[in-house]
């Protein structure tokens, strides 16, 4: 889609179309990590903040509709191009408003208010209990002796998003060998307190696992107890993989470093070993600027793709859109100053045309870029997709891989797979003017490139879509189309949906194909094929299909069994997290289930929950020294929630 998948907030936005417009809070500065964990307490399971948030009533009969309109919607309606729009704040946590107008960018404009008063604006914007137990406090038990400490000689290994799109974990840093797979059970689990969603991208290295949170937090667990190591407080929800220094032997570096992002687009490197804020800086000012790829380490710089949301202000017919232009920067990564800055849009959007309603239209605008970039060390290239325009008339540069140089950002070429894709939430309700002419498909390149060896030193460079192909395209002629395979139907949540992985030269390609609409037509579910497909990238042959039966109970809402989320592939196996809530792992050779688990079921963490997970997209399983790890839960509206960092081991030992 476009920035990150649309597809956990899409009803919320529909449903708050006509809501009195939304405020923003700003984002507060990053505090120190918390090395203490909080006195254990009743925390709720996401059964019960669904329930409350339900029982909040219309919007504008909530207490603090009043507020909000007498001190934050002059802002937040659009009308101040830094104020981030109301329907674009709703992902953000209560207790991250709080934070803003209690000491953060916002403590002017909350000036007077009591503390009952902040609480109804946090909850209006954000429709979840503010109330509740805080996001920030950690009730797992605070790691000490032998647990504490992080062991030097398990270094991070260069595998997954930040090092290695193909997303392939040897033998040696899995820890984990096929035979293995039947056996895992789950060792521990956490709940995020308070949150409905789990979306980070899990890392592991140094005997610990770090993970990012709704609220912002981010954590490095003991990764055999589960026992807390450090907490840091990122301003907004982290969505990104935590990427892990790696380094070679005993050249341990002086303070080995953890990168993420925020979906305020604030970019952050902490100590690895204590969490504590190196440094941070905001990576584009537009109000509906996010991080929610994953940036790419490499040569002492990281490689950091810019997305929006402006998509969803764009619903509202007053709002003029659009102004976003996607982008790959790279940063130094001991200072995080800019080296370089590549747009995907060359020049600024301008106004071409008004709308029905009045409002200016302005374009190009759009293209984000909301995938791990790809490296190419051999031709010294950073590969990356972009999404659509969202503003009409589209342009070249839209739903198209970008070839950029590592050391310059200049452009080497670009192929476009989709012409004449503008498309915003306008799209999804009837006779907005603010929707397009071309009214989609939004078929992003949402997924990482997988540079892939076919010996004899030939490579071909493999890339998903959300049209449900996959492309083996040449990268020594600009990209030229070497074969294509069609393994799904597509729709606006995917096909191709979040990445792919790679063992060899076989590539694994998940398939969401929801049940899903396209501007208002129903999509035919016959011709869905949600799953996971195996495919040949010496010539693009399907070598397998597995489509996933569809196992949802009746009465459970917004399950699918597609897979929208990155799949992880160890030596003969693949790892696939499913909307449907399910872990599974597939053998490699044939595609047979080998082993799978059901993440909604509740169970006890190490921080007093009794909760359960729910559906998972974006990030992928994690597999690191003997252990899976697995994020689980991914929204409110459209799919499951759920709060779950689930770690399993052979035996559960």
């Amino acid at each position: 889609m476009r920035s990150s998948s649309v597809s956990g907030f899409l009803l919320s936005v529909l449903l708050a179309a006509t809501a009195a417009p939304l405020a923003s809070a700003a984002v507060p500065a990053p505090v120190a990590p918390e090395g203490a964990a909080a006195k254990p307490r009743k925390l709720e399971s996401t059964d019960e903040m669904v329930a409350r948030r339900v029982d909040f009533g219309p919007r504008d009969k909530m207490p603090g509709a009043a507020v909000f309109a007498e001190r934050c919607a002059a802002c937040h309606n659009g009308a101040v191009p830094k104020a981030p729009h109301l329907f674009w704040l709703e992902m953000m946590s209560p207790q991250a408003i709080l934070r803003a107008l209690d000491g953060g960018v916002m403590q002017a404009q909350a000036a007077g208010l009591n503390a009952e008063q902040k609480r109804h604006v946090a909850e209006y914007i954000t429709r979840e209990p503010a109330d509740g137990p805080e996001r920030t406090a950690n009730a797992a038990p605070t790691c000490s002796g032998d647990s504490a400490q992080f062991n030097l000689t398990r270094v991070p290994p260069a595998v997954g998003w930040g090092h290695d799109t193909a997303r392939f974990v040897p033998a040696g840093a899995a820890g984990l060998a096929t035979g293995d797979i039947t056996r895992l059970k789950l060792k521990w689990a956490y709940g995020y307190p308070g949150a409905l969603r789990a979306r980070s991208q899990p890392s592991i290295g140094l005997g610990a696992v770090f993970t990012g949170s709704q609220d912002g937090g981010v954590y490095a667990f003991d990764l055999s107890t589960g026992c807390q190591r450090w907490h840091f407080q990122a301003g907004a929800e982290v969505r990104t993989g935590i990427v892990l220094t790696s380094w070679q032997g005993a050249d341990t570096p002086k303070v080995p470093l953890a990168f993420f992002g925020d979906i305020v687009a604030r970019l952050y490197a902490v100590n690895m070993l204590t969490g504590e804020l190196v440094w941070s800086r905001k990576m584009d000012e537009h109000p509906s600027a996010t991080l929610t790829g994953t940036p790419a380490l490499v040569g002492g710089k990281l490689l950091v793709p810019v997305s929006s949301l402006e998509v969803i202000p764009a619903a509202d017919p007053k709002y003029e859109c659009c102004t976003f232009r996607g982008k790959l920067v790279a940063v130094d990564a001991a200072t995080g100053k800019t080296v370089w800055e590549h747009f995907t849009i060359p020049e600024e959007p301008k106004e071409v045309s008004r709308t029905t309603a009045g409002t200016r239209v302005l374009a190009p605008s759009g293209a984000p870029t909301w995938s791990s970039p790809s490296i190419d060390l051999k031709r010294n290239i950073a590969y990356f997709g972009t999404g659509e325009n969202y503003s009409t008339p589209a342009d070249s540069n839209s739903d198209s891989i970008m070839a950029v140089d590592l050391q310059t950002g200049q452009r080497r070429w670009q192929r476009q797979s989709t012409k004449d894709d503008a498309w915003n939430v306008a799209c999804m309700m009837s006779n907005n003017p603010n929707c397009p002419k071309e009214r989609g498909p939004d078929f992003d390149h949402g997924a990482s490139m997988i540079l892939v060896d076919l010996g004899n030193g030939k490579q071909v460079l493999a890339t998903g879509h959300k049209d449900g192909s996959v492309y083996g395209l040449d990268p020594d002629q600009n990209g030229k189309l070497l074969w294509s395979a069609r393994v799904g139907r597509g729709s606006i949540q995917g096909g191709v949906h979040f990445g792919m992985a790679a063992e060899g030269t076989r590539v694994y390609v998940p398939i969401n194909d929801m049940n899903d609409t396209q501007n208002g037509d129903v999509l035919d579910p016959k011709a869905a094929r949600p799953g996971i497909h195996a495919v040949d990238a010496t010539n693009g042959k399907v070598l397998w299909n597995h489509v996933q039966k569809n196992v949802c109970p009746p009465d459970l809402k917004f399950c699918d069994p597609g897979i929208s989320s990155a799949v992880t592939a160890i030596p003969g196996a693949v790892f696939a997290a499913h909307l449907d809530g399910w872990v599974r792992a597939y053998e490699g050779a044939t595609g047979a289930v080998l082993w799978e688990f059901d993440t909604k079921t509740k169970v006890n963490t190490t921080n007093g929950l009794l909760t359960g997970g729910g559906s998972m997209s974006g990030a992928g399983p994690a597999v690191g020294d003997g252990y899976l790890v697995v994020n689980s839960g991914y929204g409110l509206y459209s799919h499951s929630p759920g709060n779950l960092l689930l770690v399993f081991s052979v035996d559960g030992k």
